[in-house]
């Protein structure tokens, strides 16, 4: 939702997703602590958007970190 509409207001994500209003905003605070997403407080809303250069850098340090797991895996499993 917020990479459609590239800014959101965190009401709005509320009325789409079957969470509560706390658990919505806990988890975008969460976003914006790891830098993924970008917000203010304009009054009584908040509104959040992606931070489109740092989640690219997530994006490359994963698939550098997955290509470093996939030295060690087997063809089998262990369970």
């Amino acid at each position: 939702m917020l990479a459609e509409r590239q800014t959101c207001v965190c009401g709005e994500i509320v009325d789409l997703l079957p969470l509560s209003q706390s658990t919505v905003s806990q988890h975008l605070k969460d976003l914006k602590l790891g830098g993924l997403v970008q917000g203010e407080i304009e009054g009584k809303h908040s509104c959040y958007c992606i931070n489109w250069e740092a989640l690219h850098e997530f994006h490359e340090s994963y698939l550098d970190f997955y290509q470093e797991l996939q030295k060690f895996k087997k063809e089998t499993n262990c369970c």
